[in-house]
């Protein structure tokens, strides 16, 4: 056994006397050292880095001994410590190499900078995107269960002729499937499905938060990183356990343990315990607190075992081994019996869908799951991160290859004096790793200046993992693989060059080697051009969201939603004082905010109803006034009047349930609601308003059924005076607001700043969209410059022979233009049809959607071929205008 095979078994790799408890070098690292160092290095290199890693340890602590120990390993990566190379004056040659291509680098300054600043962009792209795919991929990993936990689902038609999936169950599904399958489920707990956002004070200090009410087990299962407390801060009904964030909102830097917060200002909780933020890749990132369940149903135990009332999610954390379609199928069948009519005859099954699917795979088609958004974006950003590394590549390339006439005697004179061509092939891979290793620096310093910005634009919340060995040793395997790939085609071709016709000046490069060049630039260009068609056509599918009739008028609207049990007796008061003031136009109310969809039943019918008509309904109560208040559109029939106390029992309907319902004359058609959860009433329809979008933009709006409702309502919309500034309005409606409710905080909204959130993932697919194309073209100029040089530099005598003959500078430029302008036709005529299937592709999966115009293509292709002639002129004009005298005196 060899002394570096005896060193892990050995005393002398045993920590001094008392230090074992502290820790050991990392095995993983030292048996990689021993795998790739030499023999005679092996002992004196494993002391050394022994004696470090225990010095650090004492010093400091044993996660940067840990840390400093690979760091150590990852920098013995070089070629005088491989075990591979047995060729003689290995480090001689290495420096000699390494000289010739550093003084290459200082010798050509502009070159180098432009080569460099290609590759570092390619690289920065490249390493945003990877970071950006690796959070998408790791989305929940944060939870340790995350490979047992799942979520139930409900499978059931969705009176279409389709099948939907929907997460919304009810507490008796829970109750039952908890104690039904103690073996195959380990635990349970049930979530409140829709999203709260209550107001959470201490004093003086109130904030408006997003909140998860759940039962006690949850924060168990979902594994919460502790800061002050138990994990088990939930025993108490009225407890609450308080994000690390929120915690130092209320009470500072102290500990709040103990101490009580209040809910909407009327239910005092105690804090039990202070978790670290969720990472922005957890479903439960925006949860800035936790509390009990129980505190939605009125503390009523009861509620906990309901069957008629779907709104909440349940999650299991299963056994292992347990395989998941068949205990879903066990679930159906059990909870076939505890079914409500409406239930049983819809034929509901039930599904467990792992937390490692929620993210990436959670878009259902007629009860299947298919490929997700999220998905297509994972992997066409990953697509566009390595061609934009490989426009980066070809960029080098070209420049490489630009001054191949400068490298000819080089290369000849070296031969000549017996060097071989492996020897020349090394030197040239030896200056692309050169320039890749100062690009990636660069591209380091890029990566920290940028990633601020593209979190911001992305919605994410990455972090640079700077002081993970995995982090470097990818990023090591990256350096690599980019300088072989930008290295291969300039090492294989400015070697092959034959040293007679080399030295003589009579080098020619043949039809392949341009052929191979033309071929890059083509590929740059096509990238880029099917880029700025994706550019405009998503700018064009946001804009033709925008266009649509929304239905009402966000502007000069504002929405709230005070956080007080007084609410609803204080409202009308609060109404009246605010219309007195003559700041606001009108004042409404409603269960559900204006931006959503909340709020779905069955059980409405009709005189001459279709028999197989099976839809559900988009349900809203509103008060009187609340049409004014948001500006609804009525084609047909009237608004509520607070003068008919008939009206209670009168619905307003809109154009897209008109449709569904195929009513030609709406207005006093009766529509029986018969919910199994109260008694039926009739209701007279005296209004049809027109759709308002609710939902996503990108979609069709559903069938909508409003009730008046004065009492249970929640939600507050005002409309301006729009002669007053808003400041002013603002200023007076906030400070009848305090009077009324003292306790809550004025927090309102601008509906239209609302309702523009809708388009904020596809303005994040525009801007990176915009981002990766700008770098994709400057890219390819810096690569067409390179090719430009070339054949100036290859027609040098051509041009100052043509000058000498009459040529003039026009003439000149476009013989030099002219076969740029083909290669970008060419490249116009492959990205246009693999830009139209793909992105067409995309807008199908859109309800509402943009067309393909012909002039997004017209417009890429021109743009290419203007951007390619003002890269290619510079060149053209410089050669044109040059001395023909200096160009032909060697001959």
């Amino acid at each position: 056994m060899s002394k570096a095979k005896e060193h892990i078994n050995s005393e002398s790799n045993l920590p001094p006397s008392g230090e074992t408890k502290r820790g050991i070098p990392p095995r993983l690292a030292e048996k990689l050292l021993l795998w790739f160092l030499k023999d005679e290095l092996a002992e004196e290199v494993l002391g050394d880095l022994d004696e470090k890693f225990y010095s650090t340890a004492e010093k400091h602590s044993i996660r940067k001994a840990r840390r400093n120990y690979w760091f150590q390993v990852i920098n013995y990566l070089r070629p005088f410590a491989f075990r591979f190379f047995k060729f003689k004056n290995s480090n001689t040659m290495f420096n000699h190499n390494f000289k010739v291509s550093y003084r290459q680098m200082l010798k050509n300054k502009g070159y180098s900078f432009i080569n460099i600043g290609g590759l570092a962009m390619g690289m920065v792209v490249a390493m945003l995107i990877g970071l950006w795919v690796k959070d998408e991929l790791t989305f929940n990993q944060n939870h340790k269960n995350y490979n047992s936990i799942a979520q139930m689902l409900r499978v059931e038609p969705d009176g279409m002729g389709g099948t939907a999936v929907n997460n919304s169950l009810a507490t008796g599904m829970g109750a039952l499937v908890r104690e039904s399958f103690p073996d195959q489920i380990e635990d349970l707990f049930m979530v409140r499905a829709r999203k709260q956002v209550p107001v959470i004070s201490n004093g003086d200090k109130k904030f408006r938060e997003t909140g998860v009410f759940l039962e006690e087990n949850g924060p168990s299962i979902l594994t919460l990183d502790m800061v002050y407390g138990s994990i088990d801060g939930l025993k108490e009904t009225r407890s609450i356990m308080l994000s690390e964030t929120l915690s130092t909102k209320l009470f500072g830097e102290e500990n709040p343990v103990g101490e009580t917060v209040k809910l909407n200002a009327d239910k005092d909780l105690l804090v039990g315990g202070v978790y670290k933020d969720l990472p922005k890749n957890s479903k439960f990132s925006d949860a800035a607190f936790f509390s009990r369940l129980l505190l939605l149903f009125r503390e009523n135990e009861e509620s906990m075992n309901v069957w008629n009332n779907y709104n909440i999610d349940i999650y299991v954390k299963l056994a292992k081994n347990v395989n998941q379609e068949q205990l879903a199928e066990l679930i159906t069948e059990k909870i076939k019996g505890h079914y409500d009519d409406w239930a049983r005859e819809s034929g509901q099954t039930f599904i467990l869908h792992p937390m490692k699917d929620w993210h990436l795979r959670s878009e259902w088609k007629d009860g299947k799951p298919v490929l997700s958004k999220e998905m297509k974006f994972v992997r066409l950003y990953g697509v566009i991160g390595v061609f934009v590394l490989l426009l980066a590549c070809i960029n080098f390339m070209n420049l490489s290859t630009a001054r191949s006439e400068k490298r000819a005697k080089e290369v000849g004179i070296r031969k000549t004096l017996g060097s071989l061509r492996k020897q020349l092939i090394t030197q040239f891979y030896m200056e692309s790793l050169l320039y890749t290793i100062s690009a990636f620096g660069f591209s380091l310093l890029l990566l920290w200046a940028l990633l601020p910005w593209f979190n911001e634009t992305s919605g994410k919340g990455i972090t640079a993992p700077w002081n993970l060995p995995e982090f470097w040793l990818a990023c090591t395997a990256f350096v690599l693989f980019t300088a072989i790939v930008s290295g291969s085609y300039p090492a294989t071709y400015l070697s092959s060059f034959k040293p007679i016709k080399a030295l003589k000046g009579g080098l020619r490069p043949g039809k392949g080697a341009s052929l191979s060049r033309k071929v890059l630039v083509v590929f740059q260009f096509t990238i880029s051009i099917a880029l700025i068609i994706g550019t405009i056509t998503v700018n064009n599918q946001i804009q033709a969201a925008k266009d649509r009739p929304i239905g009402y008028s966000p502007k000069g609207m504002i929405a709230l939603a005070p956080g007080s049990p007084r609410f609803r007796q204080q409202k009308e008061l609060m109404k009246q004082e605010i219309l007195n003031t003559g700041m606001a136009e009108a004042v409404g109310f409603s269960n559900y905010p204006v931006t959503s969809t909340l709020g779905w039943n069955h059980g409405f019918s009709w005189e001459g109803m279709d028999p197989g008509f099976d839809q559900s309904f988009n349900t809203i109560t509103i008060s009187n006034g609340y049409a004014d208040a948001v500006d609804m559109k009525f084609i047909a029939g009237r608004d509520f009047d607070p003068n008919r106390e008939t009206d209670k029992s009168t619905i307003i309907i809109n154009e897209s349930a008109m449709k569904a319902m195929q009513l030609e004359n709406p207005v006093g058609t009766v529509v029986k609601y018969d919910p199994s959860w109260r008694d039926a009433v009739n209701y007279t329809i005296i209004g049809v308003v027109k759709d308002m979008i609710k939902g996503s933009p990108f979609q069709q709006t559903d069938q909508s059924i409003m009730f008046l409702d004065q009492e249970y309502t929640s939600y507050m919309y005002i409309r301006l005076n729009p002669n007053v500034s808003p400041s002013e309005s603002l200023a007076a409606i906030g400070e009848v607001y305090s009077q009324v409710l003292p306790e809550a905080p004025f927090d309102f909204h601008f509906a239209d700043d609302q309702y523009n959130q809708k388009f904020e993932a596809e303005l994040r697919i525009g801007s990176l969209a915009k981002f990766f194309t700008l770098l994709a073209i400057l890219i390819s100029c810096l690569g067409l410059f390179g090719l430009s040089s070339f054949v100036a530099e290859q027609r040098t005598k051509e041009i100052g022979i043509r000058k000498v003959l009459g040529a003039s500078v026009l003439n000149l430029w476009q013989l030099l233009s002219k076969d740029f302008a083909l290669l970008i036709v060419i490249a116009c005529l492959i990205a246009i049809p693999v830009s139209y299937q793909v992105l067409q592709d995309w807008l199908n999966s859109y309800e509402v959607k943009t067309q393909l115009y012909w002039w997004v293509f017209a417009v890429a292709g021109l743009g290419g071929l203007v951007v390619t002639l003002t890269t290619v002129s510079f060149q053209a004009l410089k050669a044109a205008v040059s001395n023909p005298v200096r160009s032909l005196r060697s001959e």
